[in-house]
C-alpha cells in the first residue's frame, strides 16, 4: 500500500529529549562521553571582568561548537553556526536547546582574541593526559613529522618587502605609496597576513606562503602527544630537541625510539639523540658528490683538536662561522704545490675549503648505521609513513587543515591545537566504544588526566602514566 506523509502540520511539542533524536553511533554522541571541560570555567575566569559587562557565552558551550564544527569539516565561524541551526546534533552537543538562540559567529572570534593561543594548547594537553590515562598512550616511540598549511592569503596581497618598506617610508605624506611590480629576488611577504613565509610541503608541490605544523605522533594508538605550528619557511628539523622535551613533560616517559624523514637529518639532531641515548630511526643522507673533486668524506676530523686532515695529511684549521657549523681552510701555500691540486680544488680556487656541521662525528655515524638497518628499523620507518602522515591527511582531508581558515601565527595555532584535540578524542571515543565494560569512562579520563597534568607539569621525568592510570 502506497504511504503518505502530511507535511503541512508542525509539531508544537516534542515528546522526549533531544538526546534520543540523535544516534548512539553518531561521532558528537560518543565523544560527549569522553569529553570533560568542567576545568575550563576556572581556566579562563581571569580572562572577564566579574564586576560588571553583560554576561558572556558559557566557555563551555563555545569550545564544543568550535569542536563540533572541526569534527564535521567546518572551519568557518558563519557556517557553523548556519549549521548549527538545523543540526540537531551539534544544537545538543554544546548545550543549546531548540528555543534557545545561538550565538552570533563573532562571538566566537572574540573569545579566540580574548584567551590567546595557550590555553586552547591546554584543551589538545587534556585530551592527550585523557589518552594516557585510558592507555592509548606510550611515550617510548615517536614518530615526528611536519605539513605545510597554507595561509589565508591571495597571491595578488604578495608584496616585495624591501621596497614596500621604502617605498612607504620616502612616500609624501599627503600621498599614498605607490605599488610595482614586486621583484622575484627579494623575500615577499603578504599585507594581509604579515606572519606567513613561503615554504614547500614536498618535493613535488609549488612555493606558497603558509605555516609549519610540526606533529609528534605516539606509535601505540597513533595519539599525537605534540603539535607546534610555525612560519613556512621555517626548518623543520631545527626544533627536534625542543619538540622531544614537551613531549616527555606532557607524557612524563623518556623517549626511547625517535622516526622522521630526511628533513630531520641534521647533524645536530644525531648528536642530541647520541646524547640523550634514544635511538634515531632517520634515514642519513648520502653525501653530495662533485664531479673532479675529492668528497669530504676522505677528509679525517678530529674533534678534539678542532681540526680537519685532507688525504694527503695537510691540516685545514677553523676559519669562519657558517649556519650549520664551521668552514675550514688549507693554507695556499700549501695547497698550490699539491699534486693532487687538480683534483681537489675547483677552477680559480687558491686553497680547499669544507665545511664541518655541528654534530658531524654522529652524522657520519648515522650513514654507517643507515646500511645496517634490519627489519626492525624498515618496520618502524614504514609505521611512522601512515602514523605521522597519516594524521597529517586526516586533519587535511577530513577536519579541514588544508588551509588556514583565519590569519596570523596565533590563530592559526588555535586551529592546529583543536584540530589535533579533535583527533585525539576520536581515538578516545573508539577505544571506549569498543570496550563497553570500560566503567565511567570519562570520569576516570577526567580524574586522572588532571592528575597526570599537574604532575607532568612539575617533574619533567615522571613516572609512567600506565602505571598512574592503573
Amino acid at each position: 500500500m502506497l504511504g503518505r506523509q502530511e507535511r503541512w502540520q508542525e509539531d508544537l511539542f516534542v515528546a522526549g529529549p533531544l538526546r534520543d533524536l540523535i544516534p548512539d553511533d553518531h561521532i558528537l554522541k560518543r565523544v560527549d562521553r569522553v569529553l570533560d571541560l568542567a576545568w575550563l570555567r576556572a581556566e579562563v575566569q581571569g580572562c572577564y571582568d566579574t564586576a560588571q559587562g553583560r554576561p558572556g557565552i558559557d566557555p563551555e558551550a563555545a569550545v564544543r561548537l568550535m569542536l563540533a564544527g572541526l569534527f564535521h569539516g567546518i572551519t568557518s565561524d558563519r557556517k557553523l553556526l548556519r549549521e548549527a541551526q538545523v543540526n540537531l546534533a551539534i544544537r545538543w552537543f554544546a548545550g543549546y536547546r531548540l528555543q534557545e538562540s545561538l550565538p552570533d559567529h563573532s562571538s566566537l572570534t572574540r573569545i579566540r582574541q580574548r584567551w590567546g593561543a595557550e590555553r586552547f594548547r591546554r584543551i589538545f594537553e587534556r585530551s592527550v593526559a585523557a589518552c594516557a590515562a585510558a592507555g592509548l598512550v606510550n611515550g617510548e616511540t615517536l614518530h615526528v613529522d611536519a605539513t605545510l598549511i597554507r595561509a589565508d592569503v591571495s597571491w595578488a596581497s604578495l608584496t616585495d618587502a624591501h621596497v614596500q618598506r621604502v617605498l612607504t617610508e620616502n612616500a609624501p605624506p599627503d600621498e599614498p605609496p605607490p605599488h610595482g611590480r614586486p621583484s622575484r629576488r627579494r623575500p615577499k611577504v603578504s599585507s594581509t597576513d604579515p606572519d606567513a613565509r613561503f615554504g614547500v610541503g614536498g618535493p613535488q608541490q609549488r612555493l606558497e606562503p603558509g605555516y609549519k605544523q610540526h606533529t609528534a605522533v605516539d606509535d601505540h594508538a597513533g595519539v599525537i602527544v605534540d603539535v607546534a605550528v610555525t612560519s613556512g619557511a621555517a626548518s623543520e628539523g631545527h626544533g627536534l630537541a625542543a619538540q622531544l622535551a614537551r613531549v616527555e613533560a606532557q607524557t612524563g616517559v623518556p623517549v626511547r625510539t625517535v622516526t622522521a624523514d630526511a628533513a630531520y637529518a641534521h647533524a645536530r639532531n644525531y648528536d642530541h639523540l647520541e646524547q640523550r641515548g634514544t635511538t634515531a630511526v632517520i634515514p642519513a643522507p648520502s653525501e653530495r658528490r662533485t664531479a673532479r673533486r675529492i668528497p669530504v668524506r676522505r677528509f679525517k676530523y678530529d674533534p678534539r683538536q678542532d681540526r680537519v686532515r685532507c688525504p694527503r695529511g695537510r691540516v685545514l684549521r677553523r676559519a669562519s662561522r657558517s649556519l650549520l657549523g664551521w668552514w675550514y681552510r688549507g693554507r695556499v701555500d700549501e695547497c698550490l704545490v699539491c699534486p693532487w691540486r687538480d683534483r681537489c680544488l675547483s677552477p680559480g680556487q687558491t686553497a680547499r675549503t669544507i665545511e664541518i656541521s655541528t654534530g658531524y662525528p654522529a652524522l657520519l655515524r648515522a650513514r654507517r648505521q643507515r646500511g645496517r638497518w634490519g627489519p626492525r628499523e624498515y618496520e618502524l620507518y614504514t609505521r611512522h609513513r601512515w602514523r605521522a602522515e597519516g594524521a597529517h591527511s586526516e586533519a587535511k582531508l577530513c577536519h579541514g587543515l588544508r588551509r588556514a581558515a583565519r590569519r596570523r601565527l596565533w590563530n592559526v595555532q588555535i586551529q592546529a591545537y583543536l584540530t589535533a584535540a579533535v583527533q585525539n578524542l576520536k581515538r578516545l571515543a573508539a577505544f571506549c566504544r569498543a570496550r563497553p565494560n570500560f566503567a565511567s569512562c570519562r570520569a576516570r579520563a577526567s580524574r586522572l588526566g588532571a592528575l597526570v597534568v599537574w604532575v607532568a607539569t612539575r617533574t619533567p621525568h615522571a613516572h609512567s602514566l600506565r602505571r598512574a592510570a592503573a
